[in-house]
């Protein structure tokens, strides 16, 4: 039997298979589509100590050279549900049962999306979902930030930083953010508030170049020339599958710093756990963790 099956083939399942096989443990991990990630789609990760300026696709194929190094690839498998109480946990593909003695769960979360068109197309190559990761591209720029959370707001923040000007679109009139927040933003000469609009197209050959607002409120369209949209209308976590089985907190799994959930033997790593901060670096360091946690527990 497995010692230790790992869902998810992004950051934090990756690091978690290197630890755990340095460790002695026996490891599977799997990986619905492609390995890699959030990471795959971003075409400069700048924020990773040691390794500036690879590609988010170069930096998923070490990671998985890496973990083959150690003899773990990941298995490309759709599991359609898994049994995590008792000593023998149980991931099911289809009909197939897979018995494991722990899991760790590194299943991430998506980035909710606009549906405009030109989002897709021009992800990677002036939209963003991470100001943090990609703001920096930007400098001197004139950029805009979609949303109306803290998350939004503080992104608008940290690019008024370094960027020329910030336009903040909301839906509302309103924003649904702390007030601190609020009035920090209030008090920065380089960020407008363009409120009760929302994106209805992202313009652009090669590059973002302009986005088309519409109005909730009958206003007439505008067409804002940017070279770069970050939108931060919240992450959707990939917990579908464990719904019943780990608690969850705002559907994400409940764990804290250990990665260690409300279930014996079962551990979450990555964006999929409840945290502050969703990192590629941070994502990591929950592998690590988990997977010494893990080993722990089998020991």
């Amino acid at each position: 039997m497995t010692d230790l099956c790992i869902i998810g083939a992004g950051p934090a399942g990756f690091t978690a298979a290197i630890y755990a096989v340095r460790a002695g443990l026996s490891v599977r991990l799997f990986e619905s589509s492609l390995y890699g990630g959030q990471i795959v789609n971003t075409p400069d990760v700048d924020n990773y100590p040691g390794l500036p300026g690879l590609s988010g696709a170069e930096l998923a194929m070490k990671l998985y050279e890496h973990a083959a190094r150690f003899g773990v690839e990941p298995e490309t498998r759709t599991l359609t549900r898994v049994a995590l109480h008792g000593e023998v946990k149980t991931l099911y593909a289809g009909e197939e049962a897979i018995p494991c003695r722990s899991v760790i769960i590194a299943t991430g979360a998506s980035h909710r999306k606009l549906g405009c068109p030109g989002e897709e197309r021009l992800t990677g190559r002036g939209v963003s979902y991470c100001a943090a990761c990609d703001g920096a591209f930007f400098r001197g720029k004139t950029v805009a930030v979609n949303g109306g959370g803290n998350t939004a707001l503080e992104d608008a923040l940290f690019l008024a930083n370094a960027c020329e000007k910030v336009y903040l679109i909301h839906r509302r009139e309103e924003f649904r953010a702390d007030r601190a927040n609020i009035d920090a933003v209030k008090k920065r000469a380089n960020i407008e508030f363009l409120l009760s609009r929302t994106v209805k197209e992202i313009r652009g050959e090669q590059k973002v170049e302009e986005i088309v607002l519409s109005g909730t409120a009958g206003q007439e369209e505008v067409t804002l020339p940017v070279s770069a949209l970050f939108i931060a209308v919240g992450l959707q976590p990939n917990t579908a599958l464990f719904e019943g089985q780990v608690a969850l907190e705002g559907g994400y799994i409940k764990a804290g710093e250990d990665c260690r959930t409300n279930v014996p033997g079962v551990f979450a790593a990555g964006d999929v756990r409840t945290k502050d901060v969703r990192q590629l670096i941070t994502a990591a360091a929950d592998g690590a963790v988990a997977a010494i946690a893990a080993g722990k527990y089998l020991a």
